[in-house]
């Protein structure tokens, strides 16, 4: 027999599910945020509400899994390179809306509530205090990489940080009847202690354990503990463990491309099941029929929240105004700064507990949860909307290079093994905004049965690897005459524009580097061909070396390998090392301007052979050396370039390779602007002209100016 509230767990969990399942659809017609109809669910269902449910251990557990996971999100979501731009602004951000509230909080608290300065100061970090819960509105629109969006998570946690060491100095007051400068000491020296053990450990032991098993669920786990270590670590110490939850995202990030399975499976858990039980738990606590128990209640909780929103408003608004952003980043900001739940509840807790909130204010602080949090999804939404409409306008105005973007990818598979690393290699470097489907293709050219099942195996293993990155594979079987044959067949039939082959592996010794496969592909096709070896899981990579020949930018598919390192380096969040003769690193500056690639560069000038020598013998483990080719009798082939087999094959037998062979011979390609061009037009050798070098240019330019006054 069923009885309410419900203890069945097959009971709760079924109608807890029912909530994530129909809250999002009725609330979403209702154009109320789903965020917000979780909350509204959980009151409905809470004890406060019909008694459907109570927020036992359960709820309590998943209910803080949830908000460290939305912590954790909000960090590993974050392009590290955005981060460090607007980490300066960030900072000052946290400060302002810190400060505000504070300050605002103490005045209007002492005069509306007449309550002691120390309980004033608790109830002042209450409203300084915030949560991210309208974060997976970001998320969902793809704005997590916004400047407004990364001001926001990083004055996040400078805010946090200072409320929890004011809550605990409240508490510290309470107890001895004075402030203690030593505890307060000791805890900022464990802090760094925290913070320089965490970021020493985490990388080691991710590059460890990534290298030695590559099965997404066990990776998944693996990051998951790391995450509640980092959060458990905080709470010893006297941090929030949100705190520790979010430094962990920020160590773990550049493990966790944001094209990966590992990453689809972390956005997956978290929005389907954690954070949902978090927010339905939150709605949980809230009990709106204070509200008519008198009017006391009601004034005060329209005093704290009329405090709450307006000084955060106020702080986003002197933030706009400082760094010159528009009316819509200021909406996001205060939209994503204005909700209340994890620091805050536990203010409300510790007040009570203490005897600092009588039971007027303990009630007035849990309405202004609930409404803080409605206004908050409400004006994160609208804002978000916005924002994205003005980028989707802005993307259709200036996407001159959506052609190229658009890869057709041709993948050859032949090894179980191999093929794994094939296709995550081929998908990092594919433009974020590609849909074009990845074709993985597997010829034999008899009918042995063990080569066919082997194949088969090697294309299911092929798709399987990239099934949770969003991208669609085409799986192609084909009987030809030779593998070579059957890859420029294909290659012709879907007008592929790169082939993405393993390196072959020397198996006698007067077996040549490339393989007699290889060298019969260069000369079947002038399309590009990338030929990648990587002993080591891509996500692990440090960072990327590029040696590019002399003349290099005078190719046809010059412009396409630059975008596909830009694409690469972008998903893996690294730093690339251009070895590069000095005109050609004014082009490759060029395409990555023209392309607005956000990545960390250096150029190391290169002036003979023997420079690249050298330079390259810094390459590590765990780096990637790209080797740009050129095919014989092409613009920037020279006989330096006939040595460059024998000289890897050589010196490089154990460190990760990638060898591109640019498209050559083709239609005259776009030129990309140097960034010291000086002239609209050039002629080559008399031979090649660029008509697109004056817009190149002015794609520069336009560039360089969004630097001095960026905008998202």
């Amino acid at each position: 027999m069923i009885t309410f509230p419900l203890h069945q767990p097959v009971a709760i969990f079924l109608l807890v599910l029912s909530i994530i399942l129909l809250a999002p659809l009725i609330f979403n017609r209702l154009k109320i945020p789903h965020i917000v109809g979780m909350i509204i669910a959980g009151v409905l269902v809470g004890p406060y509400g019909f008694n459907l449910l109570e927020r036992d251990a359960s709820f309590q557990i998943f209910g803080q899994v949830g908000i460290l996971y939305l912590m954790f999100l909000a960090a590993v979501e974050i392009d590290t390179y955005y981060l460090k731009k607007n980490l300066r602004k960030g900072l000052i951000f946290g400060l302002i809306t810190f400060l505000i509230p504070m300050v605002g909080g103490i005045v209007a608290s002492r005069y509306a509530f007449n309550a002691p300065w120390h309980t004033c100061v608790l109830i002042a970090s209450m409203y300084a205090s915030h949560t991210l819960i309208s974060y997976p509105i970001i998320t969902r629109f793809g704005l997590s990489n916004t400047r407004s969006a990364i001001i926001s998570v990083c004055g996040t946690i400078i805010t946090v940080f200072l409320a929890l060491v004011a809550l605990a100095q409240v508490v510290e007051f309470s107890d001895t009847g004075g402030f203690s400068w030593l505890g307060m000491a000791r805890l900022l020296a464990l802090v760094a202690v925290y913070v320089v053990a965490v970021g020493w450990t985490f990388p080691h032991l991710a590059r460890f354990f990534f290298r030695q098993f590559s099965d997404s669920v066990t990776q998944f786990i693996f990051v998951l503990a790391l995450v509640f270590v980092a959060s458990l670590l905080a709470q010893l110490i006297g941090l929030e463990a949100i705190l520790g939850a979010f430094y962990a995202g920020l160590v773990l990030n550049k493990f966790i491309p944001n094209r990966s399975q590992l990453m689809g499976r972390i956005e997956f858990v978290g929005n389907a099941i954690f954070i949902p039980y978090f927010l339905i738990g939150v709605g949980m606590l809230i009990n709106v029929g204070v509200i008519i128990k008198g009017w006391n209640v009601a004034w005060v909780a329209t005093n704290m929240i009329a405090t709450a929103l307006l000084c955060k408003w106020l702080s986003a608004w002197i933030t706009q105004k400082m760094f010159r952003m528009t009316s819509n980043d200021r909406s996001l900001m205060f939209g994503l700064t204005s909700g209340k739940a994890a620091a805050t509840i536990a203010a409300t807790m510790v007040g009570y507990q203490y005897g600092l909130l009588n039971e007027d204010l303990m009630n007035g602080a849990v309405l202004m949860i609930l409404v803080c949090s409605s206004v908050a999804s409400i004006t994160t939404q609208r804002a978000a909307i916005k924002l994205r409409i003005n980028l989707t306008d802005e993307t259709l105005r200036k996407d001159e290079l959506q052609e190229r973007r658009n890869a057709r990818q041709l993948v050859a598979i032949a090894n179980p093994v191999t093929a794994e690393g094939l296709m995550k290699m081929t998908v990092l470097m594919r433009h974020p905004r590609n849909t074009l489907p990845v074709s993985a293709i597997f010829v034999r050219n008899n009918d042995d049965n063990n080569i066919a099942v082997m194949g088969r195996t090697a294309l299911k293993t092929a798709r399987e690897a990239v099934d949770e990155m969003d991208v669609k594979v085409d799986e192609i079987e084909r009987f030809d005459l030779n593998i070579v044959s059957g890859l420029v067949n294909v290659a012709k039939e879907r007008d592929c524009s790169d082939i993405i082959v393993g390196m072959h592996r020397k198996t006698n010794i007067v077996d040549t580097f490339y393989g007699q496969m290889i060298e019969n592909l260069l000369a079947a096709t002038n399309k590009m061909i990338l030929m990648s070896r990587c002993y080591i899981p891509v996500n692990t990579l440090r960072r990327i070396v590029v040696f590019v020949p002399q003349k290099a930018e005078y190719e046809t598919g010059f412009q396409m390998w630059v975008e596909r390192i830009g694409n690469l380096a972008t998903q893996l969040a690294c730093r690339v090392e251009f070895i590069s003769y000095h005109e050609t690193s004014a082009y490759i500056r060029g395409v990555l301007a023209a392309d607005k690639y956000t990545i960390r560069t250096d150029f190391l000038e290169m002036k003979s052979w023997d420079d690249f020598i050298i330079y390259s013998s810094r390459i590590q483990d765990d780096d990637l050396l790209v080797v740009i080719g050129a095919r014989p009798a092409s613009v920037s082939f020279s006989s330096d370039l006939e040595n460059i087999p024998m000289y890897l094959s050589r010196y490089f037998s154990r460190q990760n390779l990638l060898v591109i062979y640019p498209e050559q011979f083709g239609k005259d390609a776009e030129m990309p602007a140097p960034i010291d061009a000086l002239s609209q037009n050039m002629t080559v050798g008399g031979s090649f002209r660029f008509p697109w070098i004056s817009n190149l240019r002015n794609a520069y330019l336009e560039a360089r100016r969004r630097r001095r006054n960026p905008i998202p």
